[in-house]
């Protein structure tokens, strides 16, 4: 099944800045090739059900390997059995409106 998800990665007990920790994620999901767009407050990711879930979890793991004790993660999932949208094409349709 085709998915996409807003994907909100939050390490804690790290300090203030978090941008070092989303790299890492970042640089998990460029490894798994799959489609994604960073955003100030999450990133979106598509792909198949199982390699984005995998990822969600090796992003989680590679974060306790940077020994972050702890990790929030708020997730938005979305799937369609109509047809295949990419999160590419939401935006530009909603601007049509504008």
């Amino acid at each position: 099944m085709w998915v996409s998800v807003d994907l909100c990665v939050v390490p804690l007990g790290v300090g203030v800045s978090l941008a070092p920790f989303i790299g890492t994620c970042q640089k998990v999901i460029e490894g798994k090739g799959l489609d994604y767009e960073l955003g100030p407050n999450g990133t979106a990711i598509e792909g198949y059900w199982e390699e984005v879930f995998d990822c969600i979890k090796d992003c989680h793991l590679a974060l306790h390997d940077l020994e972050v004790p702890r990790i929030y993660t708020t997730l938005k999932i979305n799937t369609r059995n109509d047809r295949r949208q990419s999160f590419h094409e939401k935006v530009p349709k909603v601007k049509t409106y504008l």
